[in-house]
């Protein structure tokens, strides 16, 4: 007696589609990617990245981040783009626990359209006062410079970690009086050129290096007061003043 053939099943997928699933509309917009959203996920600025920079010099200063861990972390910082990658550089550090991204500032007195004072530096004039963003030259393995005529705004950041940066500001077009510059080199070398007219000041340290500043009072009180701070890890950062550069036209444009 023969068994009969039980009946063969299909295992492909069939083709209609699933009644639970509904198919997009002929025409529609195709779904919006996913975006991050919260604190992390804000865009950092040039006041953030300092503030960061500030607390790992300190850290370093302070023995709790050697050279080689204070050199990467500067190096992702500048290579940094969101707030939540800035925070995880500082997480082990006192001042991390209780840092917080800066608010947005509140414009003072008699801030509007229009007002402030008219300066010229370099020959450059521009209407009213104007807070640049921070100018950051950057050279890891590798070296940077600024020469010629370029802006220079309140801020400009110059790091150096096995590499070399060159800033010639005699020939520069100051949109500030007051001009801070952040110099760290880590097994590197920062040099920096200004012209001999204008007032220069020192706040860096030399941690097995050397940070050289030449002080220097400028007669003409409207001219740039430039202030370099920072530091020099194994490695060099050197101010001096050109002799025969001056900035003509200060202040009368």
């Amino acid at each position: 007696m023969n068994a009969e053939k039980p009946p063969s099943v299909s295992l492909e997928k069939s083709a209609e589609p699933d009644p639970l699933v509904p198919a997009p509309a002929a025409g529609a917009p195709s779904p919006a990617p996913v975006t991050a959203h919260g604190p992390g996920a804000v865009r950092a600025s040039d006041a953030d990245r300092d503030r960061i920079a500030d607390i790992l010099r300190e850290a370093l200063a302070e023995g709790r981040l050697e050279p080689e861990e204070h050199a990467e972390r500067l190096d992702a910082l500048y290579r940094s783009k969101t707030l939540g990658e800035l925070e995880p550089l500082i997480g082990d550090l006192p001042a991390g626990q209780r840092s917080q991204p800066p608010g947005p500032v509140a414009p003072g007195p008699g801030a509007g359209p229009g007002r402030g004072r008219d300066m010229s530096f370099g020959g450059h004039k521009h209407g009213g006062i104007r807070v640049a963003g921070a100018k950051n030259v950057v050279a890891v393995f590798s070296s940077a410079n600024r020469a010629g005529t370029w802006r220079v705004g309140s801020k400009v950041n110059a790091v150096a970690v096995f590499g070399y940066v060159e800033l010639d500001l005699t020939e520069a077009l100051f949109e500030q009086q007051h001009v801070t510059i952040n110099a760290t080199s880590v097994f590197g070398g920062v040099e920096i050129r200004v012209p001999e007219n204008v007032t220069l000041r020192s706040n860096g340290s030399g941690v097995m290096g050397g940070f050289e500043v030449r002080e220097r009072e400028a007669t003409d009180l409207r001219a740039p007061v430039i202030t370099v701070q920072g530091a020099a890890v194994v490695g060099s950062v050197e101010v001096k003043a050109v002799d025969g550069k001056r900035l003509r036209d200060l202040g009368n444009g």
